[in-house]
Formats: structure tokens, sequence, C-alpha cells
């Protein structure tokens, strides 16, 4: 659960298969992150950005396949994508037993366990 009051947004138009193979992949990022680097905050880009940006063969691909289908270019696409992905991760957060801290640093939102 997050520990601040954080608005979390639904995306809209995305299926409920789509969205729980999604949030399933970013809750399996998430336990790997804290299993690892327990006390280190993230970001959606340290699970899924950077060298993990490719997410062809993931649930995510669907997110950019579908801004991709509403015309978006490439770019404005990937940047969607990206947003919406966010706000699934923050979703995820929320409705996860365990209590997560929220900051954001410029425009990126940062989280951190707290056991």
């Amino acid at each position: 659960m997050l520990t601040t009051n954080d608005l979390v947004r639904d995306i809209s138009g995305l299926p409920e298969q789509d969205e729980k193979l999604i949030t399933a992949f970013l809750q399996g990022a998430v336990y790997c992150w804290v299993k690892n680097r327990k006390n280190e905050p993230f970001a959606l880009r340290d699970l899924v950005g950077g060298d993990n940006t490719i997410w062809i063969t993931t649930p995510l691909e669907i997110l950019y396949e579908r801004q991709v289908a509403m015309g978006k270019s490439t770019d404005e696409a990937h940047s969607q994508a990206g947003k919406d992905a966010g706000w699934l991760l923050k979703k995820v957060l929320r409705d996860d037993g365990r209590r997560f801290d929220s900051s954001k640093e410029a425009l990126v939102s940062h989280y951190t366990w707290a056991p």
C-alpha cells in the first residue's frame, strides 16, 4: 500500500485481462527490486527503462501497441505507454500488502519499501 494518498488513475480502454498481465509483470519487477535492493528507492524507469526499454515479448508491449493503434507516432506512443505503465505501477503498489513511501523528483515518482 502507498503510505501517501497519491492519485491512482485507471487506464481507459485497457481490457481487464491485459491489465492483469501487466500488473503481475510489474509486481514481479517490484518484488525483485525489493529483494535485491531493499532500502533503495525505485522509479518505473529503474524497473523497465534503460536497458529494459525493449518491451517486445512482455505484457508491457500491449501499452505501446494500444497507442500506435490510436494513431500516435512512435515517439508519442512510447511516451504515453510509459505514462500508462507508471499509473499501473502506482496501482500495483497501492494494492500491495507491503507499505511503500512515495516521493517525486522533477516529474519522476520514486518509491521505497517501508518495512
